[in-house]
């Protein structure tokens, strides 16, 4: 039998809205460390978002909805992920999970601390350079592309990407540590 006092404690659509839209970057970012693309994160996270909104009335209050949306959205990532393993290598089950504790565990004031480390780092590097770090994240065959305009072999870009991205990482590194102290 529903609990007569649970209407009174479900969220209006306003108030989820605004918490959705308030934790969208981070709710895309934890997807995307599940998931292998963009397209993936953006199918996954409209699925989640209509299980939210239809299980609503399990959530207590504002502070829990990040972690709730998280565990939500964890679902959806792992069950697209098994329609992915048909087309392709995938990682385990066991990696996936280890991966998504760990992403589930960073609060929003970590993972804005973090977006703006990178940021900052970001605008380090030169133009060439930071389209560089962008493009295996742009698509297939982005990185391809660039070796293509700058006629350097793409085994020697994607040496200069690993280089570049240990800068960037060592960057971040120290931003946070001085945010941090």
């Amino acid at each position: 039998m529903p609990d007569p006092n649970q209407s009174s404690n479900r969220l209006s659509e306003g108030e989820f809205m605004r918490l959705f839209v308030k934790h969208e970057p981070a709710l895309r970012a934890f997807a995307r460390s599940i998931l292998p693309d963009w397209n993936s994160v953006d199918d996954a996270l409209q699925e989640a978002s209509v299980t939210m909104w239809e299980k609503l009335g399990q959530l207590r209050d504002e502070s829990g909805f990040l972690p709730w949306a998280k565990v939500i959205l964890r679902f959806k990532c792992l069950s697209a992920i098994g329609a992915v393993r048909r087309d392709r290598h995938v990682l385990s089950d066991e990696v996936l999970n280890l991966i998504a504790d760990e992403a589930e565990a960073m609060d929003a004031e970590e993972f804005a601390a973090i977006r703006g480390a990178l940021t900052a780092c970001l605008t380090q590097f030169s133009e060439p350079h930071q389209a560089l770090l962008l493009a295996p994240y742009a698509g297939d065959g982005r990185v391809k592309q660039l070796a293509q305009q700058g006629r350097k072999s793409v085994n020697a870009l994607y040496k200069l990407l690993g280089r570049l991205r240990e800068k960037l990482a060592n960057c971040i590194r120290g931003q946070l540590e001085l945010e941090a102290s």
